[in-house]
């Protein structure tokens, strides 16, 4: 559970460093989540637009501290339905989409934080960006005044994750972003050691998906 989770980043002992666990919980059904949300953890990751209107829009309604996360893909089409219903979206990689979240912003009244998704290791199954195509696009988000607080990866599964961590941290500071999105259930110590500001953790949380 989400304690032993704790227990391990303390024991790394950083000073004045405390990233945030989303707890991902695509496919799994409330009830399987509704012990955390009693325990006061606020960060909760959903991978599908849809699953998550019909897990969260209630709980939302009741707990408006909750922040909901969008780890997954998003398409063009889903945009006014995730711009009402999630606080972050960790997968923005086209400046279509870039345009379709500001465009819907202003018509809601509400801005989100973004995370620009880089395909760190090229690899053509994964979504986001290249990296060299980073700049271009946040220049285009800043011109459209979205909130993008950094960037976000997913390293391939089967190579060492450090070396993919160093790369997004240096364009991170490249770029003069505060914040990382970095780490899930396989890597995430990798990722504390490069001090990412939100960990993706599923697995390790509520275990093993059908």
């Amino acid at each position: 559970m989400k304690q032993n989770v704790n227990k391990k980043i303390n024991e790394l002992n950083i000073q004045n460093y405390q990233p945030n666990i989303i707890a991902v919980s695509k496919t799994f059904p409330l009830e399987n989540i509704k012990p955390l949300i009693e325990y006061g953890h606020l960060h909760y990751g959903e991978n599908k637009v849809q699953e998550a209107l019909e897990k969260w829009s209630r709980i939302k309604k009741l707990k408006p501290e909750i922040q909901l996360h969008l780890i997954g893909k998003l398409q063009t089409n889903k945009v006014k339905i995730a711009v009402s219903l999630f606080d972050f979206i960790h997968s923005v990689d086209s400046v279509k989409l870039a345009k379709k979240i500001a465009s819907e912003q202003i018509k809601q009244k509400k801005k989100l934080k973004l995370f620009l998704q880089v395909n760190i290791g090229k690899e053509s199954q994964k979504n986001g960006i290249l990296i060299e195509d980073v700049n271009k696009l946040l220049d285009e988000c800043s011109s459209l005044n979205l909130n993008v607080l950094g960037l976000m990866c997913l390293p391939p599964i089967d190579l060492p994750a450090r070396n993919y961590f160093s790369q997004i941290k240096d364009k991170n500071f490249e770029l003069k972003l505060k914040f990382l999105s970095i780490g899930m259930s396989n890597d995430y110590m990798d990722a504390i050691e490069f001090k990412s500001n939100f960990l993706r953790i599923g697995t390790k949380i509520f275990g093993k998906r059908n």
